[in-house]
């Protein structure tokens, strides 16, 4: 992006604009987007270090499949399960939207479960989970589908944490898990890469397949 295409108006983090949905603000004044206008909603939580930007191609595919996606940034540091849970809840707010599913990358997908269990399996329809690390013992307690993705190689969210999740998460009705091999890309690292169109239409299928 060139300095003339930077957007002056409301935006998240130069990458959605008010041409994209409903820019809001929460907090200290952080941003978020509501972007796509389906009944079932999409709440995105990236990696830590992370921002909306990466997330777009995902975010995208979701609004022209008839989902509506909500991104949001947030303090680098910040742990995001809270913040999880009070955007799903804003979310649930918005006009037609009947049901939820939480997405996480990193930090954002280890948060993602115990998030889903706050908000109760009424609200929440299922879990996607990219890179994360899931205590076993929060996989064990959740009764939404979960799907989870990520590299074999990763240090953080690799193949051996996503099976142990995998393992404890016995009351999902679905319990996905989606490893590539030989990859060490992170998160949403892994749109861009060669895999990044198999994982967009698993993340997809998984959804279609459980929004009801």
């Amino acid at each position: 992006m060139t300095p003339s295409q930077v957007p002056t108006g409301p935006n998240v983090s130069g990458c959605f604009t008010e041409k994209d949905g409903k820019i809001f603000t929460y907090g200290d004044d952080l941003p978020g987007v509501i972007t796509g206008k389906g009944p079932v909603g999409v709440v995105i939580s990236y990696e830590r270090g992370g921002n909306v930007c990466t997330w777009r191609p995902l975010s995208d595919r979701l609004v022209a499949a008839g989902y509506r996606v909500l991104l949001y940034a947030r303090a680098t540091t910040a742990y995001p399960e809270d913040a999880t849970v009070a955007m799903a809840k804003r979310l649930a707010k918005e006009k037609g939207v009947k049901k939820l599913f939480l997405v996480g990358g990193s930090i954002g997908a280890t948060t993602a479960v115990p998030a889903a269990e706050k908000l109760g399996q009424g609200r929440v329809a299922g879990v996607v989970a990219l890179s994360g690390e899931i205590d076993a013992g929060e996989a064990a307690k959740l009764t939404v589908p979960l799907l989870q993705v990520g590299s074999e190689n990763d240090t953080y969210g690799g193949a051996a944490s996503l099976q142990a999740a995998h393992d404890a998460a016995t009351k999902a009705p679905d319990n996905q898990l989606l490893v590539i091999k030989g990859g060490s890309r992170h998160a949403s690292a892994l749109f861009p890469s060669p895999d990044g169109q198999k994982v967009l239409d698993t993340i997809v299928a998984f959804m279609d397949r459980h929004k009801g």
